[in-house]
């Protein structure tokens, strides 16, 4: 079993930065995309941010030039950094894996989900 544990949510102010980790455990044979989607209140889950094995990215417009996506493939991690944030940012932020657990297995897995808020 694939497990996407998440860390770095948190309250900040317009204006502020924040980080965002997400550690992917369990019988891994590789990932593909890894990423962040988020979920504000009343609203319908949007990407955020992904990136491919191969180092490509896709943002969101509303973040480009204020989020960036990266990763640490050896550790299978992926991280957020968020400057510049606004209170639209407010969301429940969610790691994103499409993964093959096996060669012929592959499955996109989700996190729990960290709040992120921004006041202003």
């Amino acid at each position: 079993q694939v497990q996407l544990v998440e860390a770095g949510g948190g309250s900040v102010q317009a204006g502020g930065s924040l980080r965002l980790s997400c550690a992917a455990s369990g019988r891994i044979f590789a990932i593909n995309t890894m990423g962040w989607y988020r979920q504000a209140p009343g609203k319908q889950r949007e990407l955020v941010a992904t990136m491919s094995s191969e180092g490509s990215t896709n943002y969101a417009d509303s973040v480009k030039g204020r989020f960036t996506v990266s990763r640490d493939n050896p550790k299978n991690t992926a991280y957020l950094q968020m400057n510049s944030l606004k209170p639209e940012d407010t969301a429940v932020y969610y790691c994103y894996a499409d993964l093959r657990e096996l060669p012929w297995r592959r499955t996109d897995y989700w996190g729990q989900g960290t709040q992120v808020t921004v006041s202003s």
